[in-house]
């Protein structure tokens, strides 16, 4: 559907057409196979080929879609209606190779950097989080960016059993060193959990990375700590990566690596509410497991999260058309 007025795509209506009938596509929107002409391309990635312990994540997209049925046109607190503000669609799946690491590595920047040449912000659903090393060398290919990272993990480790270096533990690590991300306009939010080695965030820190412990933003505050992050990355162009294990496991149970004392999801809103002014270059939720899940809870909270993103991108992108 779309908007005669604007000529923005326009979700399908849940109060005219139930939320569990149809095709399942992200906020019901509709599906289209390029992002000629969008302002923001929903895709998923249905890839999981860097998880080193649960794997699952690979069915996140699909099962977010169908929750994401339950998003509706305006956010109850801002009041924007982003898909007035945005022509905003799904594009769908990415192509991806289950059983070959770096060709889906590779298809999957492919894919994104199609968006990106598209000029949409790619806004992506994983999938792993080594899947946001190929979307940071689609949206870094002629420029380093800043990187707004929620996460229980720092994802900086360098090498896993053996000489694997692309592993979801391992994917901002290589994206410094590919020069993809300026690690002093990095701050990783919620980090947490046993660690491998007393210092295993050294090498992240020494590169300008703020890692900031869980702790800290118990602490403090979402307010508090969301200033911190803004002043990092500054004016520049930056990704956001949210991981959906930052969430505590009681509130978000389809995860592959699970880590108690987590975010409510309640604060993860008010942070991701918090990027507002931020020049999102473009977005990620990833490390959703359906297989681990309980009633859709943790895709629930993905689609919500998602949609959140949605907003303060859209609502940048109307800011910037006004300048």
């Amino acid at each position: 559907m779309t908007d005669a007025q604007s000529g923005h795509h326009q979700p399908v209506d849940g109060a005219q057409v139930p939320r569990y009938a149809g095709v399942a596509t992200f906020m019901r929107l509709p599906f289209v196979p390029s992002a000629q002409g969008l302002d923001i391309a929903l895709y998923g990635i249905p890839w999981d080929g860097g998880t080193t312990n649960r794997a699952g994540a690979r069915h996140g997209p699909r099962e977010v879609r169908n929750q994401s049925s339950l998003m509706r046109r305006v956010h109850h607190v801002s009041k924007i209606e982003p898909f007035n503000l945005a022509n905003i669609a799904d594009v769908g799946d990415l192509s991806v190779n289950p059983i070959d690491l770096q060709d889906g590595l590779a298809r999957i920047e492919a894919g994104i950097a199609e968006i990106v040449a598209a000029g949409a912000i790619p806004l992506g659903i994983g999938g792993d989080h080594l899947t946001t090393l190929p979307a940071l060398r689609a949206v870094a290919k002629h420029r380093p960016v800043g990187l707004i990272h929620f996460d229980a993990h720092s994802d900086t480790n360098d090498t896993y059993f053996g000489d694997n270096r692309y592993t979801h533990g391992t994917p901002f690590r290589r994206a410094i060193e590919e020069g993809l991300l300026d690690p002093k306009r990095t701050i990783q939010i919620g980090i947490r959990g046993s660690i491998y080695d007393p210092g295993e965030h050294d090498w992240a820190r020494a590169q300008g990375i703020r890692v900031l412990y869980m702790e800290e933003f118990v602490a403090r505050s979402a307010t508090d700590v969301m200033a911190e992050a803004r002043r990092i990355v500054g004016d520049g162009p930056t990704y956001v990566s949210f991981d959906i294990d930052c969430i505590d496991p009681s509130m978000a149970p389809g995860t592959g690596t699970p880590e108690i004392g987590g975010f409510t999801t309640r604060e993860a809103q008010a942070m991701v509410r918090l990027l507002e002014g931020v020049d999102i270059v473009g977005a990620d939720v990833v490390e959703v497991a359906p297989p681990f899940d309980i009633g859709g809870l943790t895709a629930l909270t993905g689609a919500t999260m998602a949609f959140e993103l949605l907003c303060v991108i859209a609502h940048g992108l109307a800011r910037s058309r006004q300048a």
